[in-house]
């Protein structure tokens, strides 16, 4: 017999789910708990994000500060992205086993102390190590906070809103890092980049285990060891590949080794997972359109915005002349746009739908990026076309990552959503990587190696040109694999959903 429901306080629609039922009433308002978790899951998805950033304008300084060999300082920013990209998604699926809430606090103490020791370190060896840990930490506290936020909120409005706000600040947090970074290298010590992290983080890991209820499947799927270990391997080495590929160049044979075990790692995955009683990664979620299809879109979308501002750094300070400082300081436009467009997404995605919004969010976007083609080497009329672009820009592209978040996420189990986050997560962090190696390649072989401003200029035009052709296809992947994707008017949960388990405190929310 069909279940009998009743509208939502103040009107509107509920949820369809699995077609001839339908869920229970959506509320309309978050609880005061609900506030709270939200609340340290935004600033620690904050911190996270400013630490992805915070360091590059620092390097310089902790190579002379701790006598790194220029050719070794790249080790900085590669042993954390290597941990960080590496086993997210190994971590994602461990929260679904011992409890996301674990994982989310455990990484977030990690973090605090991993920067503590950065900021006291003597040595190189101190300070790769402390950098280790970092992404290890941040590769278990990223998917595993995404769990906790999609498993807190129900499909519908309130899900969007708290990704919507949850991706504003992660942009956020990558221009904020460059700021701070330039700020506190400059008026204090590079040290106080890895300071700045510790209280924050600590704080999280004190406050969470009282706020935030645990989150995990009802039946506890085992590890699939072998899917782990192909699909860490498998990352560790497309993510070592592209950063020497950034170093070194496409040919050298380091980045060839690690592209080569990397693609050869997740073709045994790929063989692996079709054997596995519970693997890792389930072949009938990765058929899913929406997850196969959006995390390559939101691969891309991270790839291209953080790119273009590694771009547009080298244009603003080999080009125009700005210092550090005032080349971070112009990327607070940017951070400003894509607020905004954290802020806009969930209502534009519960006006249209969220395929609109992806193709919409890319069009402007792709316009924006394009429009960086005309930039000159005067200061004035450029930054009179640099600073609206990259505002609207910005807000495109945060369009397009909480249409794509909201995408991987819908119409799966609270059982999987340790996956789906941990596909979202690594779909992120390899975008990130990905993206400067591929630019800084082309900005390379367009100027012919030259540092004069004019060929840096040609360079950046270059590669500008091929950020927007990435913007493009993302747009034409949104228009053709995920035209009618949910998220509009009255749209909700897909076929498989559960409620999260905070149910009971949203209904009296909802009735409150």
């Amino acid at each position: 017999m069909p279940a009998v429901t009743t509208p939502p306080p103040g009107g509107g629609s509920l949820p369809a789910v699995a077609g001839t039922t339908a869920a229970v009433e959506e509320p309309v308002r978050l609880t005061g708990r609900l506030r709270l978790v939200l609340a340290v899951l935004l600033v620690t998805q904050f911190m996270l994000a400013v630490d992805f950033s915070i360091l590059n304008v620092a390097l310089p300084e902790i190579g002379d500060g701790l006598g790194f060999a220029l050719s070794d300082l790249q080790w900085v920013a590669t042993a954390f992205a290597l941990c960080a990209a590496g086993f997210t998604l190994f971590f994602g699926r461990v929260g679904d086993l011992i409890g996301r809430k674990r994982i989310f606090v455990a990484g977030t103490a990690l973090l605090g102390l991993a920067s503590l020791a950065g900021g006291l370190a003597t040595g190189p060896g101190t300070l790769l190590a402390a950098r280790v840990a970092q992404g290890l930490a941040t590769a278990a506290a990223t998917p595993a906070g995404l769990s906790l936020l999609t498993t807190s909120f129900p499909e519908g409005p309130l899900r969007r809103r708290a990704l919507g706000a949850s991706g504003a600040l992660m942009s956020a947090g990558f221009t904020t890092g460059a700021i701070l970074g330039g700020v506190l290298t400059d008026l204090l010590s590079w040290r106080w980049a890895f300071f700045v992290n510790v209280p924050v983080a600590l704080a999280v890991a004190a406050v969470a285990p009282a706020v935030i209820r645990e989150s995990r499947p009802a039946a506890r799927p085992a590890l699939d060891l072998p899917g782990a270990l192909s699909a860490t391997l498998g990352l560790l080495g497309l993510v070592y590949g592209l950063t020497q590929a950034g170093a070194y160049g496409w040919t050298d044979a380091r980045t060839l080794a690690g592209l080569l075990v990397g693609a050869a790692a997740l073709a045994v995955l790929a063989l692996v997972e079709r054997r596995a009683a519970e693997p890792l990664v389930p072949p009938r979620v990765l058929a899913r359109r929406t997850v196969a299809w959006g995390n390559l879109l939101g691969l891309l979308a991270f790839a291209t915005e953080t790119s273009l501002v590694y771009l547009l750094t080298l244009y603003l300070q080999k080009t125009l002349g700005f210092s550090p400082l005032e080349a971070g300081t112009a990327f607070g436009v940017l951070g400003l746009g894509t607020v905004a467009g954290g802020l806009l997404a969930p209502r534009a995605i519960g006006r249209t739908s969220t395929a609109a919004v992806l193709v919409g969010g890319g069009l402007l976007q792709a316009v924006c990026t394009g429009a960086l083609l005309l930039l000159g080497t005067g200061t004035g009329p450029s930054m009179a076309l640099l600073l609206p672009a990259t505002f609207f820009g910005g807000v495109g592209n945060m369009l397009v990552i909480v249409g794509f978040m909201v995408t991987v996420t819908s119409g799966l189990p609270d059982g999987e959503q340790g996956l789906a986050t941990g596909l979202a997560s690594m779909a992120q962090q390899v975008g990130i990587t990905l993206g400067t190696p591929v630019m800084s390649a082309v900005v390379a072989s367009a100027g012919g190696g030259a540092a004069t401003a004019a060929a840096v200029l040609h360079g950046v035009t270059r590669a500008v040109a091929v950020n927007t052709a990435l913007v493009v296809l993302g747009v034409l992947l949104a228009a053709v694999f995920l035209r009618g994707s949910g998220g509009g008017p009255g749209s909700g949960a897909a076929s498989g959903s559960a409620p999260g388990p905070d149910l009971r405190d949203r209904r009296s929310g909802a009735r409150g």
